[in-house]
């Protein structure tokens, strides 16, 4: 045998090293299989076992909050963060930055998402430009520039893909850019603060399950309906496992999510809007402290708006305290409630009864004559008269005053859906305290007086008004409420049916009894709201002022809650108000909360949504000319539709060449905003009807891009 030369037995040397290590390997292999199979099995058991018996947990999607007429007041909604990665690999690569490029999506960037809307002064204009935070952001050194530089917080994808055409970006071509989104799923509230505090807001829970034994994050209301009714709309959360594939391990749902219910309320967006908006004017006019309203349906106890406005630290109007829901003593707005409960008990028996109303129980009735009939008693607000007429069935037993509040259902809880609620507070005139310390009968009558004209009590304004509701609806006392129906996640409507406290608080009879008697109080001689009077909508309702009292001082009276109570029309009512507002002292509830009431009939008179035909332009009907302002030059439209014979058109000058602001107020809104919109101006729009104010006074400089507010008015 002829023997290897060297090379040869290098190569099989080398062969032999690698069988070897391979032989070797292959031995570490089979015994990790038998040790992991045979030795450690139990062990690994259980370790896949846990791996795949992982529970995700799946968060529902809340439900919608929405209005009578299906319009969105609160939904989720998935937004995106939009960031670009400075350390991206096709960022690294480029040695040298095309800067050129950067300027021009700096520019496009400052175009269409500015960092500070707005600004005018050159030196905010430079230090909040994109160009200033671009370039820092690139003159950094390229290992500690930052992986998430923000272009856009909660944008939608059509940024995302606006962005991604911008110059710079668009040169890394259309896959693999540096540029990427962060979902965000946030609660939305088309309608800002309308009817907030009813509404509600959400805020993220740390809750843990112990029944499942994990941790899990979850969205809930904190306030208002998103409060009341959390269970529902949260929904229930879903689970899934891991799962074995021959691709490897995915998530198995084995539990899905159930969506939350959409709520459908009973809150009317127009009437809302009016509400809120006469609420503010008052509050503005009396300069109060806070106003609170509340528009109710009156057959079917639908909550049609409510608005709770309180002045703000810098003098402004926010939506604050829902105050509907507080107790506070509600002065002569009780005395229709007391007055019902006479006629139901057969204390009175006719509107036209007599009562003497000397000075009685440490008060006095300055208005005369002394002696009065139940119509006057109420027209001129007499305290002694319904104390004297109250005296006659509770004044051997002050208590069953109580007894009979009770009995027709006012000390139980609404469950209106609106959080916060709080019941009647209103003393039992018991002959002993809590403590078992005798209380004479005369400081039992001094109460029992004051109980009867509104004082020593504390009354949530939804409750008082629930009264003036029954007593509108012939004493059928249903109750208030906010939610209309539910709607589950394959659209089927559940629609909650009226509900009653008391099928009848006093007969048919008796109701009509004290509504001839409150409606004295507006369109009577010496009625306490004769303001209140209007020929297209006959309104009835009672007044009531109260001092508030403060901690350290007692009766403050420097201040007065002015509050006004009633329903409209009063033929048939439709709907049942009340407004409240603490004010200085020195005006009245017939200049303020009654107006409020006014003017929210009128306007709502004005759109027909009285059952009547009326419109916008229903009262124009007449032989004095009629003058309007607009841009159109044919004026046959508005002679048909107002059906007048002439009309004269004044247009203003535009003044839009030279750089200012036009005059457009007396103009449809269609109008306005042609005008407006030519010289590159952004409008906002508040209220209805024609243009009443504009925020940027007319001749005054304006430049492109410039938001101008018209506000409208009927």
């Amino acid at each position: 045998m002829k023997k290897l030369n060297s090379n040869q037995a290098r190569t099989l040397l080398r062969y032999g090293i690698i069988v070897i290590c391979l032989l070797i390997l292959s031995a570490l292999i089979v015994y990790k299989m038998f040790s992991t199979t045979i030795i450690h099995h139990n062990a690994w058991n259980k370790r896949a076992e846990k791996t795949l018996n992982d529970t995700t947990i799946i968060s529902p999607i809340r439900g919608s909050i929405l209005a009578c007429d299906g319009s969105i007041l609160a939904c989720n909604l998935e937004l995106y963060d939009i960031s670009m990665d400075l350390r991206h690999p096709k960022i690294m690569r480029k040695k040298q930055l095309n800067w050129a490029s950067i300027d021009s999506l700096a520019d496009s960037l400052d175009r269409y998402f500015p960092r500070r809307p707005n600004l005018t002064h050159p030196d905010s204009v430079k230090k909040y430009s994109w160009h200033t935070a671009l370039k820092k952001a690139f003159e950094k050194d390229p290992k500690v520039r930052t992986r998430v530089f923000r272009l856009v917080n909660k944008g939608t994808l059509e940024d995302f893909y606006q962005i991604k055409s911008f110059p710079f970006i668009r040169d890394f071509g259309k896959n693999n850019t540096p540029l990427y989104t962060e979902v965000r799923n946030i609660r939305m509230y088309p309608y800002g603060n309308m009817a907030k505090r009813s509404i509600g807001r959400i805020n993220i829970d740390t809750l843990s399950n112990k029944r499942n034994g994990f941790d899990i994050n979850e969205v809930h209301g904190y306030s208002g309906l998103e409060k009341d009714l959390d269970s529902l709309l949260y929904g229930k959360p879903g689970l899934a496992r891991k799962l074995p594939l021959m691709s490897g391990v995915t998530d198995w749902v084995y539990k899905p999510a159930q969506r939350g219910y959409d709520i459908r309320t009973t809150i009317d967006i127009d009437i809302q809007d009016i509400l809120e908006e006469e609420l503010l004017k008052i509050c503005q006019e009396a300069n109060a402290e806070w106003g609170t309203a509340i528009i109710m349906e009156v057959a079917t106890g639908e909550i049609r708006a409510i608005s709770n406005l309180e002045k703000g630290p810098k003098g402004n109007y926010i939506e604050a305290l829902n105050r509907a829901m507080l107790p506070y003593e509600p002065g002569s707005v009780m005395k229709p409630l007391s007055l019902m409960i006479a006629f139901e008990d057969g204390l009175v028996n006719s509107v036209n009864d007599m009562v003497n109303c000397a000075p009685f129980q440490r008060t006095s009735d300055p208005h005369a004559p002394m002696t009065k009939n139940m119509k006057q008693v109420i027209e001129m607000s007499s305290n002694t008269g319904i104390a004297r007429v109250i005296f006659r069935g509770y004044k051997d037993d002050p208590s069953k005053f109580y007894d009979r509040l009770a009995s027709i259902g006012f000390f139980e809880r609404m469950h209106s859906g609106i959080a916060g609620e709080q019941i009647p507070q209103i003393r039992k005139l018991l002959p002993t305290d809590s403590k078992g310390n005798n209380i004479t009968m005369t400081a039992r009558h001094l109460d029992l007086a004051r109980q009867a004209y509104g004082y020593n009590t504390a009354i949530p304004p939804l409750y008082m008004l629930s009264i003036y509701n029954a007593l509108a609806n012939d004493g059928k006392y249903v109750r208030p409420h906010l939610v209309h129906s539910l709607i589950d996640e394959n659209g089927k409507d559940s629609i909650i049916p009226i509900n009653y406290i008391r099928p009848q608080i006093c007969s048919p009879e008796n109701a009509r009894k004290v509504r001839e008697c409150i409606r004295e109080v507006v369109w009577g001689k010496h009625g306490t709201a004769r303001k209140v009077q209007d020929d297209r909508v006959e309104i009835a309702g009672k007044t009531g002022t109260a001092y508030p009292v403060e901690t350290g001082i007692g009766y403050n009276k420097s201040k007065r809650r002015y509050a006004f109570a009633g329903f409209f029309p009063y033929d048939n009512p439709r709907y049942s108000c009340m407004a409240l507002v603490l004010a200085p002292a020195g005006t009245s509830a017939n200049r303020t909360s009654g107006q409020v009431v006014k003017n929210v009939a009128l306007k709502l008179y004005s759109r027909g949504m009285l059952n009547n035909t009326s419109n916008y332009s229903s009262e124009t009907k007449s032989d004095r000319p009629t003058f309007y302002a607009s841009t159109s030059k044919d004026g046959s439209v508005v002679k048909n539709n107002l059906n007048i014979k002439g009309a004269k058109q004044f247009k203003t000058k535009e003044q839009i060449a030279n750089g200012k602001m036009p005059d457009v107020k007396g103009y449809d809104i269609t109008s306005a905003i042609n005008i407006l919109e030519k010289s590159g101006l952004k409008v906002v729009i508040k209220g209805n009807g024609y243009v009443a104010h504009q925020s940027i006074p007319a001749g005054g400089k304006i430049k492109k891009g410039q938001t101008v507010t018209l506000t409208l008015k009927i």
